[in-house]
């Protein structure tokens, strides 16, 4: 996947907060690496996907390159890639090559990775600490283990390598919280292209078809403006399919009277949408049916009015299970009091999952959901507060499969309802909101 970015500030920058953080605690030296390659079967390959950290500090996307950064006496960001390569790259395609990747990705210096194992244990000799993943395997730690062990010979007590080991994640997940512009920028793109993906859908079905045939539907969209791969692997189902959370596109057929639930998103330059709604096969909500989901948009809507800078991140998810609470109990789903229903969770029958997740870089994007604490206190940390430039989902849901003590009518209903919320200055923007939400929009839609 080729994405060199236009802009090369954001991804400098980014180097260089590391670096700073690095040099608060004394100063070393980074390791990274990307994400390898993996064979599908044979000689054929997956896609490949660079890793999102890497992609975050260098905005380099090919395989097996390396980013060594130094903060301290001396500081310097130096990149490991690929030699440019006649023969390879007439089957492969473009390489930068070390020189040409300096000076398109801004790095200080730049190596052929076949020199990693040469230069990296002279870089590590007489650092304060390496910051490099905890416990990290495969190509990264076994090439660490042997820079180390060479740094140790070549030094022969004079200097020795670092003895102290700092996982630089934590502090890349806190940077990567905070969307900066660039990023909100492509986020908004992937948003656009994820809701007219969901519009065409909506479209689109009929009756008689199959869930493999709106995925495609899906799947064109994206690829027709420029996304270039799915978030994830999308969530299309049909009637009872709907509760199960994770069901992939099958070749289940849409019928007459059943809900159709998706869940897709694009990634576009790295950066992943993800977007759920659920509407009629036929066009239009039976009386159950939306009953049930004016239930799930007004949870919605209670979760988003409860996001803004300063809020708890759990407080949309507690907002958005009171408003459900409550209409389980008024549809006949629950007995009891609100509270009782609270207190003893009861909703976990048919909601069981939270509202919300980061999303960046990743769909399920990285960065605690609690706040810094002792982890040996024993008491639970307090949620973390929403900052402007997070970006969160919002999806609530309600799956109700048959049983005897469940009202007929809502058997089999499955209905989830997402969009991408911007924390901004005083509350949040759904940014994902280029397809309708609300039941009347949805039908107007499917009537076109």
């Amino acid at each position: 996947m080729s994405l060199p970015p236009v802009d090369l500030t954001p991804h400098i920058e980014r180097r260089q907060r590391l670096q700073a953080y690095m040099r608060s605690l004394g100063g070393g030296i980074a390791v990274l690496s990307t994400a390898a390659e993996a064979v599908r079967s044979r000689d054929s390959e997956f896609p490949y996907r660079f890793d999102s950290d890497f992609f975050y500090l260098t905005g380099f996307t090919e395989p097996d390159a390396w980013l060594v950064l130094l903060a301290g006496e001396r500081d310097a960001s130096i990149l490991f890639c690929r030699e440019r390569h006649e023969e390879q790259e007439t089957w492969t395609g473009h390489r930068f090559g070390p020189d040409a990747a300096a000076a398109r990705f801004g790095f200080d210096e730049a190596y052929a990775v076949e020199r990693l194992d040469d230069l990296l244990p002279a870089l590590l000799v007489n650092q304060a600490a390496l910051f490099a993943p905890l416990q990290a395997t495969g190509p990264l730690g076994e090439r660490l283990a042997r820079a180390m062990d060479a740094a140790r010979q070549q030094a022969r007590g004079k200097h020795q390598p670092p003895v102290r080991q700092i996982d630089p994640r934590p502090r890349l997940a806190d940077m990567r919280l905070i969307k900066d512009p660039t990023e909100i920028a492509l986020m908004r793109r992937a948003a656009r292209i994820s809701a007219g993906a969901h519009a065409r859908a909506m479209r689109h079905v009929r009756p008689g078809m199959h869930e493999y045939e709106i995925e495609a539907e899906l799947l064109h969209e994206f690829r027709r403006h420029g996304a270039q791969s799915v978030a994830y692997n999308s969530i299309v189902a049909a009637g009872a399919n709907a509760c199960t959370l994770h069901y992939p596109a099958g070749d289940a057929v849409l019928r007459d009277g059943q809900l159709l639930l998706i869940d897709a998103g694009c990634e576009y330059d790295g950066y992943a949408a993800d977007i759920t709604r659920t509407f009629p096969v036929n066009g239009r909500y039976s009386g159950p049916q939306r009953a049930l989901y004016d239930l799930t948009v007004a949870a919605q809507d209670a979760a988003c009015a409860a996001i803004r800078p300063g809020a708890s991140f759990n407080d949309s998810h507690e907002a958005a299970v009171r408003v459900l609470a409550q209409g389980m109990i008024d549809e006949g789903l629950l007995q009891g009091s609100l509270d009782g229903v609270l207190e003893s969770k009861a909703y976990n029958r048919f909601y069981m999952h939270r509202t919300g997740h980061w999303l960046g870089l990743d769909v399920h994007d990285v960065g605690d959901y609690r706040q810094a604490g002792d982890a040996d206190s024993g008491a639970e940390r307090p949620w973390r507060t929403l900052e402007r430039g997070m970006i969160l989902t919002v999806e609530p849901g309600i799956y109700v499969r048959g049983a005897s003590d469940v009202p007929e009518e809502f058997w089999d209903i499955g209905i989830r309802t997402e969009d991408d919320a911007l924390v901004t200055h005083e509350g949040c923007e759904l940014i994902t909101r280029g397809v309708p939400v609300h039941a009347v929009e949805i039908e107007a839609l499917m009537r076109e």
